[in-house]
């Protein structure tokens, strides 16, 4: 089967229309519906119903989609070999990993670190944890780095670090004088946190529940740069990984507050392909390093679900 149908077909399930899809990859859109045709014929069955507002699966497409990206992807491991090319790593992390900890470890990929023959072509998807599920599970992502919700994984996986989680406030809140806050003066104060999934609404209900029992909850969706700035001006407080706001507590642009109660650390988990193909040695090598990039090396690893090891 041609794979130019197939590309045609999921760009038109990911972008919703047959003019969207056209769009993204160049063609014109009566090009995109001949291939769609052609697709359909081919198979003897309809995958799209056209309508004025777009296109939808049908219930054979929906069950053609996830085995059409997996095509998608193999016709490309497969030109990459043939030309001797560096593998594709799709790789996926919160914002909140990518914003400080995960840049370093990819560089050292990049720069050899990972030894000989663990080179990629690296893609980075940044967002949060309720799209990085659905895209890791449709075949999107190879790799993915998030922070432990305590829901089980499926899959391969590893602890490759940990981190500190930290009450942030601006550097002239209130609580901010005080030596030591109890969880009772919390109260009074709006709590800010990303959409539901995000690194911090996450660390909310892990790890706050009790602490912040009966507090208020403000949403930021779709930043976490807009949730750093609105706390560092004053508009609430938030519960976030150190490694995220590290330098913004360097600089003074927030502080920590100090509780009367101890936050555990919360640990950082890789999650891959078991079939990664040519790209396997490059996710080894990641998985290495990031393991030597631990934020808190002394943290004891006992919940360790898998090693690198068991990538195939």
């Amino acid at each position: 089967m041609d794979t130019r149908y197939l590309r045609a077909f999921v760009a038109v399930a990911e972008h919703g229309g047959i003019s969207a899809a056209a769009q993204q990859l160049g063609y014109a859109q009566s090009s995109v519906s001949a291939q769609l045709k052609r697709l359909e014929a081919e198979l003897g069955a309809t995958v799209l119903t056209r309508g004025g507002t777009g296109a939808a699966l049908t219930d054979a497409g929906r069950r053609l989609l996830p085995h059409a990206r997996e095509a998608l992807v193999l016709e490309d491991r497969m030109r990459r070999a043939a030309l001797g090319d560096r593998p594709r790593l799709r790789i996926g992390a919160q914002e909140s990993l990518a914003h400080a900890w995960l840049p370093e470890v990819l560089a050292a990929l990049e720069y050899g670190a990972g030894g000989p023959g663990a080179s990629a072509d690296i893609e980075l998807t940044v967002t949060g944890r309720s799209r990085l599920h659905p895209a890791f599970a449709a075949g999107e992502l190879d790799l993915v780095f998030q922070y432990d919700n305590g829901v089980p994984a499926l899959g391969p996986h590893a602890v490759v670090g940990h981190d500190r989680t930290v009450l942030a406030a601006a550097p002239g809140h209130p609580l901010a004088r005080q030596d030591t806050v109890a969880a009772g003066e919390l109260l009074g104060y709006d709590f800010l946190v990303a959409e539901p999934g995000c690194t911090s609404d996450m660390l909310v209900d892990r790890l706050g529940r009790d602490l912040l029992a009966g507090a208020q909850l403000t949403m930021v969706v779709g930043s976490f740069s807009a949730l750093l700035r609105l706390t560092g001006h004053g508009h609430g407080l938030a519960l976030l990984p150190e490694l995220a706001i590290a330098r913004e507590l360097a600089a003074g642009e927030l502080t920590a507050l100090r509780l009367a109660g101890r936050l555990q650390p919360v640990a950082i988990v890789a999650h891959w392909h078991p079939r990664p193909g040519l790209a396997e040695p490059a996710v080894r090598a990641l998985i290495d390093l990031a393991r030597r990039a631990d934020p808190l090396p002394d943290v004891t690893r006992g919940g360790d679900s898998a090693t690198a090891g068991t990538t195939h």
